[in-house]
């Protein structure tokens, strides 16, 4: 089976990488730092949180800047207190994805456990819907906090997920080769169930990526810039052939992020990661290639 840096012409041996901003539309603050990368080139692309209050600021500016990739980040959950949304889909039922206040449930597990599929397609055609509605030019897809993956109760969707971005031509973010934290790969189970949902997204005419990668989403205690640094550094020299996505969470950091997120500080430092020369001198070293995701878009519409 060829990768998809394969299918897009590249070598065996060339490693591509997309560096992804995700969480777009969910405040002003984030809002403002995403844009700020986009416009600078220090991220490929950006993927909105449709349910999110400021969702419609992100998805006008996206559509005023159509030559960036802009994706839907589907969501499902809602994980702050301070801060909640639910779904966009206005046609029917959703009781099956939201709490008794009407905002959807705050952990995966419990979406993963409640919802009913049909409810879920229904809310992701509604995402993506209004994504196109606003102008955005969409460039792919991707997943809030791995709801639809089944990652904590083994009960996934990606099966209605496939048949969407099938049907809207959209490219989706699940790995071919599944890796850990650290870069190495996973166990065999856990690899083979992975390889078996791309041979899904293929067999739908879906393109998938070869690798996902991120930092751990908090830090670990006694953290600092420099070893935030570090561990991005290390992910970089130890990209596998193919093509990886990166996944950040930037922001600028002010009031408004201060007064819900738990983790402000770290997406502060997620804003400067792919600014700093030293991660930037690490990807030429390295003989890293840019991708993006409309050539993926590209090559799944091109039916190859």
């Amino acid at each position: 089976m060829q990768s998809t840096a394969q299918r897009l012409g590249f070598g065996p041996q060339d490693r591509l990488l997309i560096v992804n901003a995700d969480d777009f539309g969910l405040c002003h603050a984030t809002n403002e730092g995403i844009k700020q990368l986009l416009s600078e080139g220090i991220v490929s692309s950006a993927t909105i949180m449709m349910p999110c209050g400021w969702s419609r600021d992100a998805a006008l500016w996206s559509a005023r800047h159509r030559h960036l990739d802009i994706g839907v980040h589907l969501t499902f959950t809602s994980e702050w207190n301070a801060v909640k949304w639910g779904p966009v889909f206005r046609g029917g039922s959703t009781l099956s994805l939201v709490t008794d206040e009407g905002y959807f449930h705050k952990e995966v597990k419990s979406f993963e456990r409640a919802a009913d599929a049909e409810e879920v397609r229904q809310e992701l055609v509604a995402q993506i819907d209004m994504a196109l509605e606003l102008g955005i030019d969409v460039t792919h897809a991707d997943n809030h906090m791995g709801s639809l993956y089944g990652l904590q109760s083994g009960r996934h969707f990606l099966e209605a997920v496939f048949d969407v971005c099938a049907e809207y031509g959209l490219p989706f973010r699940l790995p071919r080769n599944l890796l850990l934290e650290n870069g190495q790969v996973a166990p065999p189970e856990l690899a083979d169930q992975a390889k078996r949902m791309a041979a899904l997204a293929d067999h739908k005419g879906v393109v998938v990526l070869d690798y996902l990668l991120g930092l751990p989403f908090r830090s670990a205690q006694g953290d600092t810039y420099d070893t935030f640094k570090s561990q991005m550094i290390s992910l970089l020299r130890g990209l596998h052939p193919g093509v990886s996505e990166i996944i950040i969470h930037p922001s600028l950091v002010n009031e408004e992020l201060m007064a819900f997120h738990d983790a402000p500080l770290r997406r502060g430092m997620e804003m400067e990661l792919f600014r700093d020369p030293d991660v930037r001198q690490t990807i030429t070293e390295e003989g890293i290639l840019p991708v993006r995701w409309r050539d993926l878009r590209a090559l799944q519409r091109s039916g190859q």
